[in-house]
């Protein structure tokens, strides 16, 4: 007997129907996170941004049960990872484990970063939360920053203040910290965190805004004196030390978190699936410890919380930069 065959056809909906059940599948979700995880961290070794994501690796390799390697791809004020990630394959193997720089300071002072912060990347979590901290050498004769601001009004053009290099966070906050106080001060950029940090321990400069994890010792040591935390609450390790909001400037707000995203096209599952592995890390006390030890917290959140930080503190940065004239090639 001849068999005829029969032609079938779907509607445009029917078709997309079947394709997001099978995006659901378990076994499309388990295609899409086996193999190797890469976490890119946009800087090199041993920055903060890459002692997060070190600490994240040893505990997600057991939680997901899948091999985790931490890669640097440091450049272009930390542009050069976040493009890779951005054009990586969808499927939550490739990480970007960035930093506020990485996703609002850096697009919003840069012409051309290569990425849109907000439309490139599907985020995964916020991985820790660490204040920046307004520093002087100890013979600076200001102890608060009242007593600062008085000083750099009474002397304009003479107050200098260093940062990591131009169009950085230490930069940004420098010049908001100005226009904000309604100040005249000269802005000294330096290739590093730490030629930055010994700038001011030598009296080259006057002041910097540096990341707390970096001068922690430094302030224990009464190396450098703070004056203030630019966190929205005091700091867990020197609850003695005001907030810049307490100090009268709510505005002085800078969070040097750190967290993880992946291309834009990730299937909202393996996003899910991430962001619940990345919430067992944060609840873990050994995590919460270390970051506390670099003067760091972390708490569980979710991926749309992180996408409304990221979003806000982008426009924030974006605003400060254009007011100041900052736009990089």
């Amino acid at each position: 007997m001849k068999q005829t065959s029969k032609s079938i056809t779907l509607s445009k909906r029917q078709f997309i129907g079947a394709v997001g059940a099978l995006t659901l599948s378990p076994t499309f979700l388990m295609a899409q996170t086996s193999g190797v995880i890469k976490l890119i961290v946009p800087y090199g070794a041993g920055g903060p941004t890459d002692v997060v994501a070190r600490l994240v690796s040893t505990h997600l390799q057991a939680v997901l049960k899948q091999t985790v390697v931490v890669e640097n791809k440091p450049g272009a004020g930390s542009a050069i990872g976040a493009r890779f990630v951005s054009i990586s394959p969808p499927d939550g193997n490739t990480i970007l484990i960035g930093n506020i720089s990485t996703y609002a300071i850096a697009p919003a002072t840069m012409k051309t970063p290569g990425y849109d912060p907000v439309k490139s990347f599907a985020p995964i979590i916020q991985t820790s939360d660490m204040g920046s901290v307004m520093v002087t050498s100890p013979s600076f004769p200001a102890n608060t920053v009242q007593e600062f601001v008085n000083y750099a009004r009474a002397n304009p053009g003479k107050i200098s203040y260093g940062s990591a290099g131009i169009g950085n966070s230490a930069h940004l906050l420098g010049e908001l910290l100005q226009t904000k106080a309604q100040l005249n001060m000269v802005h000294i950029p330096y290739r590093s965190g730490a030629e930055m940090s010994m700038a001011v321990l030598s009296g080259q400069v006057q002041f910097a805004m540096t990341d707390l994890s970096a001068s922690i010792g430094q302030i224990r040591e009464g190396k450098l004196k703070a004056l203030a935390v630019t966190g929205i609450t005091r700091s867990f390790d020197f609850p003695n030390i005001p907030t810049m909001i307490e100090a009268g400037y709510p505005d002085m707000v800078l969070r040097n978190w750190t967290g993880a995203a992946v291309p834009a096209a990730t299937p909202p599952a393996v996003v899910k699936r991430l962001e619940n592995a990345f919430n067992e890390i944060l609840k873990m006390p050994e995590y919460q410890n270390a970051m506390r030890k670099i003067g760091g917290d972390a708490k569980p959140n979710s991926s749309e919380e992180f996408g409304h930080m990221i979003a806000a503190d982008f426009k924030k940065w974006n605003e400060v930069a254009k007011a100041a004239g900052i736009s990089l090639d």
